[in-house]
């Protein structure tokens, strides 16, 4: 992703400091763009859990740096292994329903017991999260091939005007390492030359279309138009949107959809005006071992202070106001579930699938 015409990723180590990683501070987006240092596992497992950085490829990601740093934090300790796991466990507590976090954090662990001494255990761990963060951002690049197509036919059954493609939270480049899963089929799409405009609905309570999508989109070029997130079954019902596509932290191996709390009313208002609704996604977010989305997926429930305040620039500076009663309680339920029935289909890096356990394995075979 460009910035002002130079390119970033979201997470990367400092150049001639590799002892320290860098992220994006997304608190600060869109009015300032903020670039934190991360030194410790402690540090990372605060910028997961306060939401310096959020998004299911990008949580992984940002869990693999931490083992990293954990790694680095306890190479004189007598008691290694333990802080490990005890880094692990941390981590493990900051997010739990987007699956890459724990995969990652899974994969960190297999790849530092397999290494003999302490300094391989380091650059295992280095190596292990620098592949995971050049998978993911693999990955979305070939999801935005896979997508493309599908909205080239649209395109081409409208006669060449313009295709409107309705987004739910940020699904974007700021979600994941590079490219976005729900934005990499629209930034391909837009540089093929297709004609696209992009609804952005805010998404409460922290507003990641209207703060992050949006600016993503205006960093782009991509031509797109903020709404209020009750807007969009609107939209559908007057013809206004050709195609909405989302992204989503955890997907069951039988297709059913876990993304930011307000997918499956989009999804169930598509569903009633005959619009196509795709999640892309890369396999990471992919759970094998559940079936049943509404029932076993953890669903995170945030402090209701999220939902009582809200975050925007007055005079220069940015600013925290309340907007309830200051005694009216709140509930803050971070993600719903999609069933599969109302998906139309799910675009991977490998190509385009129903949301079906058939469907999903017709394209990942290796885990029938």
């Amino acid at each position: 992703m460009n910035v002002n015409g130079k390119h970033f990723r979201t997470i990367w180590v400092k150049e001639a400091d590799n002892e320290c990683i860098q992220i994006i501070d997304q608190r600060s987006l869109p009015h300032n763009f903020v670039i934190e240092d991360i030194r410790t596992v402690q540090q990372m497992a605060t910028a997961i859990k306060d939401m310096h950085v959020r998004g299911a490829g990008l949580i992984g990601a940002a869990a693999a740096y931490g083992m990293y740093l954990a790694a680095l934090q306890s190479a004189n300790s007598n008691s290694f292994d333990d802080d490990i796991q005890n880094a692990a466990n941390n981590l493990l507590a900051t997010r739990p329903t987007a699956v890459n976090l724990s995969r990652a954090v899974e994969k960190q662990i297999k790849a530092i017991n397999k290494a003999q001494d302490i300094y391989q255990k380091i650059q295992a761990s280095l190596r292990t999260a620098q592949d995971i963060s050049n998978e993911d951002a693999k990955f979305c690049k070939e999801i935005g091939f896979n997508g493309l197509d599908l909205i080239k036919e649209i395109s081409y059954k409208k006669e060449g005007q313009t295709v409107n493609i309705l987004t739910h939270c940020n699904a974007g480049w700021l979600a994941f390492v590079d490219y976005g899963s729900a934005t990499a089929p629209i930034y391909a799409a837009f540089d093929a030359g297709v004609d696209v405009h992009v609804w952005v609905d805010e998404t409460r309570p922290r507003n990641q279309g209207a703060r992050l999508t949006a600016w993503e989109l205006l960093q782009h070029g991509v031509p797109h138009t903020v709404i209020t997130d009750n807007v969009g079954g609107h939209l559908m019902q007057h013809n206004m949107v050709d195609l909405v596509l989302t992204g989503t932290d955890r997907t069951t191996y039988t297709g059913d959809v876990c993304n930011k709390i307000g997918t499956y009313l989009k999804a169930l208002a598509a569903k009633d005006n005959d619009v196509p609704f795709y999640v892309a996604l890369p396999s990471s977010s992919i759970d094998w071992d559940i079936e049943n989305g509404i029932q076993e997926i953890p669903i995170e429930e945030r402090d209701a202070t999220e939902v009582q305040h809200i975050q925007g620039l007055l005079k220069g500076e940015i600013k925290n106001v309340q907007l309830t009663p200051e005694k009216s309680p709140a509930a803050n339920y971070a993600f719903d579930v999609t069933p599969a029935n109302l998906v139309t289909g799910l675009i991977t890096e490998r190509g385009i699938c129903e949301a079906s356990e058939k469907g999903i394995k017709s394209l990942f075979p290796k885990q029938s």
